[in-house]
C-alpha cells in the first residue's frame, strides 16, 4: 500500500495564481521522501492540501487508502505533522500541550500521559515537562512539535522545514531520532532548505517548481545526473596566479585558496596528480555545495527559463 497517493490535484487560488498544475505523486509506505522546491513553488499548498487544510480544486488524495473526501477523519488518524510555525499556547505546560493533542484522537489522559513520558524523553525534554512553552529554547520548542506529532502514533509523519534555526548539535539529535523512527516503520516526508539533509537521509525525492512536479525518483537516481562538482583546496603555499589543469576549471578565491570544478568522470586521484605536476600542495578538501544542491540550483532555473517564455 502506498503511504500517499495524489492524482491530478489542482489548486487555483482567488487571485489567479496556479499553486497546483495536476499533480500526480506516490509516496510507499515507509519510505524517507524528500519533497522539495524554492519558495512559492507549491510546497505549502500542497502539504496543506494532504492535510485539508486547503480545499483543493479537484483531483484525488487517499492516505494509507482513505480518500479524503470520503473517509477524512480516517485519513487524520494516520497523520502527524510538525509545521514550519511554532503553534501551541505559549502559556500552557509542555505535557499539557502533548496530552491535550492526544485528547483530539480520543486517547484516554492515562495512556495519553504514559505516551507523553516516552516521547519527551526520547527528545531530551522530559525534565521540561512543567514548563511553559514559551520559556523553551528554540530546539526545544522544535521537539515539542515533534513530541506533539507523534503522541497519537501516526504512520504518516510530515515534517516541514523542521531544524530551521536549529543548531548543528541538535539537528543531528532530532535526526538520529527521526531516523530511528523511519526504520521502525513510520513514513516521513520532509521539506528542507538544508539539502544535505535530504541528500543524506532521504531514500526518494519530489521537486516541486511552477506548481508542477518536475522530478519524481530516488536519491541515488537523481544525483547521478550530476556532471561536476566543485571543490574548494586550502594550499600549503601560497599562489600569485592559477594552475592551468587539464579538464579542470580553476579560480583562486585568495592566494591561499583555490576552487576547482572537476567532471564527475574525474577522480579526486587525478586532481591531485595534476596538483602534484604543478607543484601543488593541498592541505584540506571540501566541496563548495552538496551535490543535491548544485542539481536542484539547476533544475529550478531551468523550469523558470521554461515558466518565462
Amino acid at each position: 500500500m502506498n503511504a500517499l497517493e495524489i492524482r491530478n490535484l489542482k489548486k487555483t487560488y482567488k487571485n489567479g495564481v496556479e499553486a497546483l498544475k495536476s499533480v500526480d505523486l506516490k509516496v510507499k509506505q515507509g519510505d524517507f521522501f524528500a519533497l522539495l522546491g524554492p519558495n512559492g513553488a507549491g510546497k505549502s499548498t500542497l502539504i496543506s492540501s494532504i492535510i485539508s487544510l486547503v480545499k483543493k480544486e479537484s483531483g484525488s488524495i487517499k492516505i494509507f487508502g482513505h480518500d479524503i473526501d470520503q473517509d477524512l477523519s480516517k485519513a487524520k488518524t494516520t497523520i502527524g505533522v510538525v509545521p514550519q510555525e511554532f503553534n501551541f499556547n505559549i502559556f500552557e505546560k509542555v505535557i499539557d500541550i502533548v496530552v491535550t493533542q492526544a485528547g483530539y484522537y480520543g486517547i484516554p489522559k492515562k495512556e495519553a500521559t504514559k505516551r507523553a513520558e516516552v516521547i519527551l524523553k526520547k527528545l531530551g525534554i522530559w525534565d521540561k515537562k512543567e514548563t511553559q512553552s514559551m520559556r523553551l529554547s528554540g530546539g526545544m520548542k522544535r521537539r515539542l512539535m515533534i513530541a506533539r506529532a507523534l503522541i497519537h502514533k501516526p504512520k504518516l509523519l510530515i515534517l516541514d522545514e523542521p531544524t530551521a534555526g536549529v543548531d548543528i548539535e541538535l539537528r543531528r539529535t532530532m535526526w538520529d531520532f527521526i531516523v530511528d523512527l523511519n526504520k521502525a516503520g513510520t513514513t516521513i516526508i520532509l521539506t528542507t532548505h538544508y539539502l544535505e539533509e535530504a541528500e543524506n537521509l532521504c531514500k526518494n525525492i519530489a521537486i516541486i517548481d511552477y506548481g508542477n512536479i518536475i522530478i519524481d525518483t530516488s536519491i541515488k537516481n537523481l544525483l547521478q545526473k550530476v556532471d561536476s562538482q566543485t571543490l574548494i583546496l586550502d594550499l600549503a603555499n601560497p599562489l600569485d596566479i592559477k594552475p592551468n589543469l587539464e579538464s579542470c576549471s580553476c579560480k583562486l578565491i585568495d592566494s591561499l585558496t583555490l576552487e576547482v570544478q572537476i567532471s564527475s568522470k574525474k577522480t579526486i586521484t587525478e586532481l591531485f596528480k595534476a596538483l602534484s605536476a604543478h607543484k601543488i600542495k593541498v592541505l584540506n578538501l571540501r566541496n563548495k555545495t552538496n551535490r543535491l544542491e548544485e542539481l536542484f540550483v539547476d533544475l529550478v532555473s531551468t523550469e523558470h527559463k521554461e515558466g518565462l517564455k
